[in-house]
């Protein structure tokens, strides 16, 4: 694996400071029943991290103390992690919305047979991974056999009134570029999405996702070894819009990792880089968040990989910034 951060350090990205806190993006652990190529967090079948009861304690304290009104599940597969359930129950009954960054196929794995269940249950917001919907791109990025159990998955959650207007259960998809490239216009490529999942297998979602491969981890070590990373740079330099900045993720959420250490946003969480200023730590963690009042004018640690979510349209976790 080859390390990106060296090479992302020219800071030539403009400064940015927090707005107001929003949501929190947990991170619950890096096992996953997937490999992806794309995958920014290296996540896979043989990582062993995810958050300690130490750190979950804590969560649900600063849950009760700050007004966040999101809190955002992630991974790895979050559904892996053994307290998952609770961590949801918990947070949906303090009022939050609660995300589940889903990759479908763990809704079929042993063990998991009712999680879609649990998850119309809680009215919990689902943000399926679906990076393309013919079965050899994603089975090209992410492994045989995961298109059709993704489809599957599904099923399964429309069944339960995921995706159906009126039923107030939330299912977005979320596309990856297969390369280095943009991704396309976000309204375009969801009604392309539509009309195929619809016509072919009787799908229906609320929202596309279109999110930008981050120049870092699995993604960007592979730029590396193709020779393609400094052009990849180069576009999305090329790309950026400064009007971006305002609706950048990293303004309004906090990045929490498996250890309970505080970051701008899940991509810095996965470069080490730490949330700046406050209460003077180095490495702030989320029982120093709890003692801290606001974060708001704080500023944002960046370096040029932020550039992927500046560029075109915009990235974020809640797909493009602008049309």
């Amino acid at each position: 694996m080859h390390a990106t951060l060296p090479l992302l350090n020219a800071l030539d990205f403009p400064s940015i400071r927090r707005g107001q806190l929003e949501a929190l993006q947990v991170n619950l652990t890096y096992l996953c029943n997937q490999r992806c190529l794309h995958c920014h967090v290296n996540a896979g079948p043989t990582r062993t991290e995810a958050m300690t009861d130490e750190s979950l304690v804590l969560l649900h304290q600063v849950i009760d103390a700050h007004p966040v009104h999101t809190l955002d599940l992630t991974g790895g597969a979050p559904e892996m992690h053994p307290r998952f359930r609770e961590i949801v129950i918990h947070a949906r009954r303090e009022g939050l919305r609660v995300i589940d960054r889903c990759n479908l196929t763990i809704l079929s794995e042993p063990g998991y047979e009712d999680l879609a269940d649990f998850l119309a249950q809680q009215r919990v917001e689902v943000s399926a991974s679906l990076p393309c919907y013919s079965r050899g791109n994603v089975d090209k990025q992410r492994g045989d056999g995961v298109f059709d159990a993704s489809i599957e998955g599904l099923k399964k959650l429309n069944a339960l009134g995921y995706g159906i207007d009126g039923s107030g259960l939330t299912l977005n998809l979320v596309y990856n570029p297969q390369g280095p490239n943009l991704p396309p216009p976000q309204a375009q490529l969801e009604a392309d999405y539509k009309v195929h999942l619809a016509e072919d297998f009787g799908i229906h979602f609320n929202h596309l996702l279109t999110i930008t491969n981050q120049p870092i981890a699995r993604f960007g070590s592979t730029l590396v070894s193709k020779g393609q990373f400094n052009s990849y740079m180069q576009l999305l330099r090329d790309s950026y819009r400064p009007e971006n900045l305002e609706a950048v993720m990293c303004r309004s959420l906090v990045s929490v990792d498996w250890q309970g250490y505080l970051y701008d946003c899940d991509f810095n969480q996965m470069l080490e880089l730490p949330l700046s200023d406050l209460i003077g730590r180095d490495r702030p963690h989320l029982r120093d968040l709890l003692n801290a009042q606001s974060l708001e004018g704080n500023p944002i640690v960046t370096r040029d990989h932020c550039y992927a979510c500046t560029a075109g349209q915009g990235s974020s976790c809640t797909g493009a910034l602008k049309d």
